[in-house]
């Protein structure tokens, strides 16, 4: 089974990223990726991560391909206008690529760089569904072949205010989306706070997981990161433990284990392609 009929068959799945390297040396990763190639339903390949300059995630996502891996693209609307966006469409579905998270992407910091933001998201969304659905890119003229996409979302639970992200949600959700990745999630009950107020209930939600390596992570994310949220419990405990990675996969674990019920899957995300990690808590699981 592919991504998309795992994800449709009602099967928990398990996604994890990985981030092109700053260079065109792709081999180490992809290697290391190899510990959990056969574990995981599919790949993210993040797009110039924070804003800063990385191997073009669609070259990368080719290159897992060929190496057996199933890619989901990151795409995201800041670095591209609406011409170079419906190219890159075209081009990911000539490769061989099926599965595209739509993004709008970090703003950038500093002035050495010039977000575009030409397309939101959600706009992003739908332009791949009209692409694909009625063939025709968004100057309405027609395009030559047919594609099908399985076509992503993000969503941030804990973003203040709910209200304007349920909205955004539901923007997504009817201009076609097929599934939603998470941000990091921590606290479970606003996972719930959350979709107990989206109006669509059938959404494919892949939960976001980020395995803590440090107390000082946890204090960061929790007071840097917009809609993270790191409960006082987990804090105490990072700040306690003697081995605080080990700790931090152990809270990862039972994070996963109180997801499971309430989403479709999990994403496990990682600090600089900490592969080893990855795969130690999908042996646990």
């Amino acid at each position: 089974m592919n991504f998309s009929e795992a994800l449709k068959s009602g099967k928990f799945l398990i996604t994890a990223e990985l981030s092109p390297p700053k260079g065109v040396e792709v081999e180490p990763i992809i290697q290391a990726a190899s510990v959990f190639k056969s574990k995981v339903d599919a790949v993210n390949v993040t797009d110039n991560q924070r804003a800063r300059l990385h191997l073009s995630s669609l070259a990368f996502c080719r290159l897992l391909h060929e190496q057996g891996f199933e890619p989901i693209l990151q795409m995201t609307c800041r670095d591209r206008n609406a011409l170079a966006l419906q190219s890159d469409i075209l081009g990911a579905y000539a490769l061989g690529l099926r599965n595209i998270l739509a993004l709008s992407g970090d703003y950038p910091k500093g002035g050495s760089v010039r977000p575009v933001y030409d397309l939101d998201s959600v706009q992003l969304i739908s332009t791949i569904k009209k692409m694909e659905n009625e063939g025709i890119d968004l100057f309405g003229e027609k395009l030559a072949g047919k594609m099908n996409f399985f076509v992503g979302g993000a969503i941030n639970p804990g973003a203040e205010p709910v209200e304007q992200q349920i909205l955004k949600t539901e923007k997504k959700i009817e201009a076609g989306v097929d599934f939603f990745q998470t941000q990091v999630i921590y606290g479970i009950e606003l996972f719930k706070r959350f979709f107990t107020k989206l109006n669509n209930r059938k959404a494919k939600v892949i939960a976001g997981i980020f395995p803590l390596k440090s107390y000082n992570m946890a204090v960061f994310l929790n007071e840097k990161v917009p809609g993270v949220f790191v409960p006082e419990e987990i804090l105490k405990r990072m700040k306690e433990s003697r081995t605080p990675e080990t700790e931090g996969i152990k809270i990862s674990i039972e994070i996963i284990n109180e997801l499971k019920p309430v989403c479709s899957g999990i994403h496990i995300m990682t600090l600089n392609n900490d592969v080893d990690i990855i795969a130690e808590i999908l042996n646990k699981i």
